[in-house]
């Protein structure tokens, strides 16, 4: 039997060196690539064709729930384990609904990765210990009448507003979305129409409360 073929997405240069640790010691385990970035963690899916894609969803540049949307998309067979420092409602209900089949909060126990990787490659969705059942059912329950306000935006839309959170510049924008900075600059009118929000303070503590940048990064 072949060993599962992990991607590890983290930031955090000593965190995912710790987490490499960590899936090191699981038999049938194979890291086959480390990313810094969501857009980093695209590129090398199509290198290295991962069994499991391991993800911090605060990362900069592009964040690990819109890197979920996408492979999910482009890649249907590649499971993904979402890694947080959070266990709250917010952050597991966007994981999910980005195609996440597993969510783990970063202080879990080797025993309990294990768990998750053999989880998810037999088709199955884990959750850490760390997240009551009564989040998740919350979260279900409501999700018909609480629709985030990131639902009416594109996917280059939000990228952009995660962008403009991590303050970069209109040029910087353009430049890492290869596009011209009248572009840019429609995006950002078009941000602040759709979210009636009309500063980009504004727009900062909107990235921040729904998860696309961390307050602590």
């Amino acid at each position: 039997m072949s060993a599962t073929r992990i991607l590890l997405a983290e930031d955090h240069t000593r965190v995912r060196a710790g987490i490499r640790s960590l899936l090191q010691t699981l038999p049938d385990v194979e890291v086959v690539a480390e990313a810094g970035d969501g857009r980093e963690a695209l590129q090398l899916i199509q290198t290295h064709a991962p069994d499991i894609v391991l993800m911090d969803i605060a990362m900069p540049g592009l964040n690990g729930l819109e890197a979920a949307a996408r492979i999910t998309k482009d890649h249907p067979t590649v499971r993904l384990i979402m890694l947080s420092g959070h266990a709250g409602e917010d952050y597991v209900a966007q994981a999910l609904r980005a195609g996440a089949a597993g969510y783990l909060v970063k202080d879990s126990a080797v025993a309990e990765l294990e768990l998750a990787i053999k989880a998810v490659l037999r088709g199955q969705t884990y959750l850490s210990s760390a997240v009551s059942k009564q989040v998740v059912e919350g979260y279900l329950g409501r999700a018909e009448g609480k629709a985030s306000p990131l639902e009416g935006l594109t996917a280059r839309q939000r990228e952009t507003l995660q962008l403009i959170a991590e303050g970069k510049t209109t040029k910087d924008i353009a430049h890492l979305l290869n596009v011209s900075v009248k572009t840019v600059e429609t995006h950002r009118m078009q941000l602040m129409e759709r979210l009636d929000i009309h500063d980009v303070a504004g727009l900062v503590r909107l990235a921040i409360r729904a998860g696309l940048v961390s307050s602590e990064k």
